[in-house]
């Protein structure tokens, strides 16, 4: 794959490029209710079927969060709210809110993880917890993600990944004794190197679980550096520092061409890599990652198997 040109545009290319047309296909995307509300017509610019994950920031009220998702449902997308174990108060909390969305907004997916909070609210502060309680099985879920952390994750693990490692495998072992369709959603990354390797190492590590690996959409790079620090984002932090210091650069919105490319040519020379799908963070804007998204192919037919 002829990488050079490419990386050198900050515009969108003239032709769409098979190998990254081919990653983007079936791409997801994250919203919150409040950024969802200023959307007029999310079918005006997410390809018909996109899966649309909706963000349980603290204090959102499950009233609007319901109501996002009973809006993203009713115009023919797969919703997957979070499910962030450590706002979530008790057992009949847990069940409350996954029987409303199932009777108000047909969900029937769900992103399951901690969450930001440093405190639990209640009695559970991580994800397996929820998975334990057999509620998501009961109710007839039929795909249930769980968090990655390409680059770790210092409110797990302070330094290294052991206990990250560890959840994961639980989950892998917990897949396989279910009925459970699993995948891991991670946190964004912004170079593709360290990406491969940790999910090579998930191979390595006897873990199943397909990837859907987390893209910071375009955005000012002011923007992506603060979500990153705020989001404990790694090493690759230093991708955006190294832009940073270029003035020619530093004005210019950021796209992630480089790790959407390289990815691609990965995944293009190796089929069975463990990265099946992109998730976009849209840091940016919601209709700004579309736009770059669909421009980039992810504006293909979603497959009408895709689950």
């Amino acid at each position: 794959m002829a990488l050079l040109n490419f990386r050198k545009k900050e515009t969108v290319p003239d032709l769409v490029n098979p190998e990254i047309e081919t990653l983007l296909k079936d791409f997801s995307i994250e919203v919150m209710a409040r950024t969802a509300e200023k959307v007029e017509n999310f079918r005006d610019i997410l390809p018909k079927g996109t899966r649309v994950y909706i963000a349980h920031i603290e204090g959102t009220p499950i009233d609007e969060m319901v109501a996002t998702a009973a809006r993203l449902n009713a115009d023919g997308f797969k919703v997957m709210p979070h499910f962030p174990a450590r706002i979530i108060k008790d057992r009949a909390t847990l069940a409350d809110w996954i029987a409303r969305y199932q009777g108000e907004a047909d969900v029937r997916q769900a992103l399951l993880l901690a969450g930001g909070v440093t405190t639990p609210h209640g009695d559970f502060s991580d994800s397996m917890q929820l998975m334990e309680t057999g509620l998501f099985d009961e109710a007839g879920f039929e795909r249930l993600h769980v968090a990655g952390h390409p680059e770790g994750n210092r409110d797990i693990d302070a330094s290294g990944t052991v206990n990250v490692d560890a959840a994961l495998e639980w989950k892998n072992a917990f897949q396989t004794r279910t009925d459970a369709k699993m995948a891991i959603a991670t946190q964004f990354a912004f170079e593709a190197g360290p990406i491969i390797k940790w999910a090579d190492g998930l191979v390595d590590a006897g873990i199943t679980l397909p990837v859907h690996i987390g893209i910071a959409g375009p955005a000012k790079l002011q923007t992506l550096i603060k979500f990153a620090i705020a989001c404990g984002v790694g090493p690759s932090l230093k991708v955006l520092q190294k832009r940073a210091m270029d003035v020619t650069k530093l004005l210019l919105p950021y796209e992630p061409n480089d790790v959407i490319a390289e990815l691609a040519a990965h995944k293009a020379a190796n089929p069975e890599f463990n990265i099946s799908h992109v998730h976009f963070f849209p840091l940016g804007g919601i209709k700004t990652n579309a736009t770059w998204a669909n421009t980039h192919g992810g504006s293909s037919a979603v497959p009408a198997n895709a689950s």
